[in-house]
């Protein structure tokens, strides 16, 4: 009798290793959670040498706009490394501004704009907007900002 309970308990010895082990293959297997946009971004953009920019009005006062209107923003920089500057990508803080980056990298020297338009439609009251540029240099992401009052159409 005593050898019959040593020869079931093999079994369940086997069995329970096989669900242990087979546990233990699925989470060390589990895939890296995705990577957001930004985090894409700020590594493609690092795949270039490293340069560094100034930034000739990183922040705008637009004023006052009627509702409706649509305002187009100029932000300058320069790249003032030693390497050509990459913009990788370049993003609003809500869908009302589309910023455009330039497509060609900027040599040392050379001077660039972020262009961004913004969309004044249902927007009354004090806009506050961030833009973040992403860039082959340290610093990045790069903040760039603009204030805009926004007034009711008669």
């Amino acid at each position: 009798m005593v050898i019959q309970v040593a020869n079931m308990k093999i079994p369940a010895l086997i069995f329970s290793a096989f669900l242990i082990t087979s546990f233990v293959i699925l989470v060390s297997n589990k895939p890296d959670p995705p990577k957001n946009r930004r985090a894409i971004a700020l590594e493609k953009a690092h795949q270039h040498p490293m340069t560094s920019i100034v930034w000739l009005d990183s922040t705008q006062q637009l004023g006052t706009i009627k509702e409706g209107e649509i305002r187009t923003i100029n932000f300058r920089f320069k790249n003032t490394g030693q390497k050509m500057l990459v913009i990788g990508e370049v993003a609003a803080s809500c869908g009302c501004t589309v910023p455009e980056k330039p497509e060609k990298p900027i040599a040392p020297g050379e001077e660039g704009v972020i262009l961004a338009r913004f969309d004044s439609d249902g927007r009354i009251g004090t806009n506050h907007k961030v833009i973040s540029v992403f860039a082959n240099t340290e610093n990045a992401p790069h903040q760039l900002s603009f204030d805009v009052e926004v007034i009711k159409t008669p």
